[in-house]
C-alpha cells in the first residue's frame, strides 16, 4: 500500500515538526527533502560543483554535521534555484515518495512537482516575524550568536528567494489544505494535519 502525504511551507513554518508527528502517527516514512538541499548546499561551501554534489549525493551525506546552519540555509536556497540540481534530486524524492506503507515528504514543491497527485497536500505556513521568531530562538538555544533582526531579514530573503525562482516557486498546490501556525500550539497544528489525513485515508 502506498499512500502519499506532500507538505509544503517556508521556512521555519513548522512544516518539519508537523511531517515528522504525522509520519510517526501513521508509521509512515518520513523525508526532509531541504536536507538534500543542504546537504548540496554544504558540498558547495566545501568547493563542490552542485550539479555534480546533487548527482552523487548519499543518504549518508544527510546525517553531516553542520547542515542547520544559517549559512548552510542560505546556499540550500541558491543552488534550489538550479534546474539541473533540481532534476537530479527529483528521482530520489519521487522514490522515496512510493515506498511500501506510506510517506511524507516536506519540502517546498513536493505538492506541485514532485508528488502532484499525492493523496494529501498540505500547505504549512505562518508570518514571517513568527517564523523569525522561532528561528532566533532555535539557534539562539544552540549558541548560535544571532539577532532577530538578522534572521528576520534572512528568512525574507529567503522567501522572496524561494517565491520567485524560476524552478519550482514555492507557492501551495491548488488543491493543499492551507494551515497557518502563526497563532497555533505545535499539538493544535498537528492534530489539524492528522484531521485532513484521516479524512483522506
Amino acid at each position: 500500500m502506498t499512500f502519499t502525504v506532500a507538505i509544503d511551507g517556508p521556512a521555519a513554518a513548522g512544516k518539519g515538526t508537523i511531517s515528522k508527528a504525522v509520519a510517526a502517527h501513521f508509521g509512515f516514512a518520513h523525508l526532509d527533502t531541504g536536507l538534500l538541499y543542504r546537504a548540496v548546499g554544504a558540498k558547495m561551501l566545501g568547493g563542490a560543483d552542485p550539479v555534480s554534489a546533487a548527482r552523487t549525493l548519499d543518504p549518508a551525506d544527510l546525517d553531516a554535521d553542520g547542515l542547520r546552519t544559517p549559512e548552510v540555509a542560505q546556499a540550500a536556497s541558491q543552488v534550489a534555484t538550479n534546474q539541473a540540481v533540481r532534476d537530479a534530486l527529483v528521482a530520489f524524492q519521487r522514490s522515496f515518495a512510493t515506498r511500501p506503507g506510506g510517506a511524507v515528504l516536506d519540502g517546498r514543491d513536493i505538492g506541485t512537482v514532485i508528488c502532484p497527485t499525492a493523496h494529501v497536500k498540505l500547505f504549512v505556513t505562518a508570518s514571517p516575524g513568527c517564523r523569525a521568531k522561532r528561528r532566533f530562538d532555535e539557534l539562539s538555544d544552540k549558541g548560535m550568536d544571532v539577532t532577530y533582526e538578522t534572521v528576520l531579514a534572512d528568512v525574507k530573503a529567503r522567501d522572496e528567494r524561494d517565491r520567485t525562482r524560476a524552478a519550482a516557486p514555492l507557492v501551495p498546490a491548488e488543491d493543499a489544505v492551507l494551515i497557518d501556525t502563526s497563532d497555533l500550539s505545535i499539538d493544535a497544528a498537528v492534530a489539524a494535519a492528522v484531521a485532513v489525513i484521516e479524512d483522506a485515508r
